[in-house]
């Protein structure tokens, strides 16, 4: 079993992505971001310190870091503007359960292992996933 201390630092870059579109628009982001959002390949990160996470992103659209800690609830602007209260829990080992409030509620997965990260997103009855794979 792997756990999230074995991924720390090790670098994903989006894969491949199925219905992000549709999430996107359900969760009420515009057509432009869409369009931005669909066309990058972002590359996530995790690290730890002291029990604070830092999930960050990086793409030539925008970069985002993501700073928490688990089971605490916390502000979140999300990369698309949208003001939630988001709240990321562990499940398992290897799994980041992350709710965000807002206008709806949405869910994001993060299941790590040291070659992937598989990202399921959920928002009313849709469902998105996006493969992050090793940097090499």
């Amino acid at each position: 079993m792997v756990a999230l201390k074995d991924v720390y630092g090790i670098k994903y870059k989006l894969d491949k992505s199925e219905n992000f579109d549709e999430f996107m628009k359900a969760i009420g982001v515009g057509m432009i971001a869409r369009k931005m959002g669909n066309t990058v390949s972002p590359v996530v990160e995790l690290t730890e310190d002291g029990g604070t996470y830092t999930l960050k992103s990086s793409s030539t659209f925008k970069d985002t870091e993501l700073v928490f800690k688990l089971g605490e609830e916390f502000e979140e602007e999300t990369p698309d503007g949208r003001k939630v209260k988001s709240l990321i829990t562990l499940d398992g080992d290897n799994k980041l359960i992350h709710v965000q409030k807002g206008d709806k509620e949405s869910k994001i997965v993060r299941e790590f292992t040291p070659d992937e990260v598989k990202m399921t997103l959920t928002v009313d009855d849709i469902v998105c996933t996006r493969i992050y794979k090793k940097v090499e």
